[in-house]
């Protein structure tokens, strides 16, 4: 039997994902009804512009005044759309403190906060979802927070930012440059004014925060992910990438140790052979596979950015939630019991492209052969082509520490047969 009174939601943020969220309560007040077992009804909306026109938003549930609208005690749910840290995380904690449950697609927040906003929710009996945090509309956080929470984990390894997707996906498919392909991303909308957050890989590192921390019942912060951005990939690598029957990826990668001792969370680009179901990812998709012992390896595909999408996760998480109010009970929570330390990008053991400037003469293959045998990385292929006394060296290793990569690189730098290290990128997905 439904529930007659309403269950009281309160909406922060009525940008592309907020005013989604509205005209979705709006529009499918009934089947949200049936499904929860009571209405919802949007109570409030917290905005920094109120004379903005926000089409099917009623102006009579505009406010500017974000705090006292949580503060009301009568919220049973408050969604956070509005991003940043700050004030995202004191209305958060307020909301709690007055018996409200959150639902948020705050990347940024639950990567730096996430421990202490956990705190928060169970200290006060409320629930924290935010799966639209993570990858838009593709279900992550609750196949791995549920679905997979009796089995192990072992990797996580993903695409989870589509600007990046789309600007890389150009550059494979037509040879376009970087700025080119940024150029494309930010006329049709995939890439903001300023793409830094995108291009420099932030937005994906706290995504891999969040998926390591849930992945691994560890506590992972974006402190604690290595960061590459996009930035550096040039046409060359993705042409000698094509050549090794590969291509480029900016990934997140998640990782348990083999001796499950630790964990390492990355964010770099990397060539994957074209083999790999990750390969065909094209335009601004996501993607994530996900290896565990029992179920093996899965992978989750779809938007991952979008007014719509994120709604979509964002309407998902309130349904749940609003399902514990009703029955008087809370999800699940942080689960970080394992508390396993995160491994510095210096141990982490993976393949290597080395492209090389370097003088056309004998000797020079044997020399630069000599400095990764003396720094224990060893050698897959080598290519070389030469042209008027300069010739290009790529060298492909077999796996090896990033620590003993860098410090090779740094001896060949002192070479003088060797005239400059063109790029160097790390090989996935072996």
């Amino acid at each position: 039997m439904m529930r007659t009174r309403p269950l009281k939601v309160a909406l922060l943020g009525c940008g592309v994902v907020g005013s989604e969220v509205a005209r979705i309560m709006t529009t499918h007040a009934d089947d949200l009804a049936a499904r929860i077992g009571a209405p919802v009804e949007l109570a409030g909306i917290a905005v920094r512009r109120p004379d903005r026109v926000r089409d099917g938003v009623p102006a009579e549930l505009v406010t500017t005044d974000a705090t006292a609208l949580v503060k009301r005690g009568d919220i049973d749910v408050v969604i956070e759309v509005i991003g940043g840290i700050e004030p995202a995380r004191a209305l958060i904690t307020t909301a709690f403190e007055h018996g409200a449950s959150v639902v948020s697609a705050n990347k940024a927040l639950v990567a730096a906060d996430g421990a202490a906003l956990h705190a928060a929710a169970e200290a006060n009996g409320a629930d924290l979802y935010y799966e639209a945090a993570v990858a838009g509309a593709i279900p992550l956080v609750r196949p791995l927070r549920e679905s997979l929470a009796g089995d192990k984990v072992n990797r996580v390894l993903g695409i989870v930012n589509g600007t990046t997707n789309f600007i890389l996906d150009k550059m494979d498919s037509t040879g376009a440059g970087y700025s080119e392909a940024l150029d494309e991303a930010t006329a049709l909308g995939y890439a903001e004014a300023d793409p830094t957050a995108d291009v420099e890989g932030f937005d994906a590192a706290a995504k891999a925060a969040i998926l390591a921390g849930i992945a691994f019942h560890t506590r992972v912060t974006i402190d604690d992910v290595y960061r590459e951005g996009l930035t550096e990939v040039s046409a060359a690598d993705m042409a000698s990438a094509k050549r090794m029957g590969c291509t480029v990826k900016l990934l997140a990668i998640c990782e348990r140790a083999a001796d499950g001792a630790s964990v390492t969370a990355r964010v770099h680009p990397a060539m994957i052979p074209l083999t790999h179901p990750l390969a065909s990812v094209r335009e601004a998709y996501n993607a994530v596979f996900i290896e565990a012992d029992a179920a093996g390896q899965l992978m989750f595909y779809g938007p991952g950015a979008g007014g719509s999408p994120t709604a979509s996760a964002v309407l998902g998480d309130l349904v749940a939630v609003c399902r514990n109010k009703l029955a008087g009970s809370t999800g699940p929570g942080e689960s970080a019991y394992t508390a396993l330390p995160v491994s510095p990008m210096g141990e982490v053991v993976t393949r290597y492209h080395i492209s090389l400037d370097v003088a056309d003469k004998p000797g020079v293959l044997a020399q630069v052969a000599t400095v990764f045998a003396e720094h224990g990385v060893s050698i897959d292929t080598v290519r070389q082509q030469g042209k008027d006394g300069e010739a290009d060296l790529v060298v492909v290793t077999h796996r090896a520490t990033d620590a003993a990569l860098t410090s090779t690189v740094g001896a060949l730098r002192e070479l003088d047969t060797v005239r400059g290290v063109a790029s160097i990128m790390r090989v996935e997905g072996e």
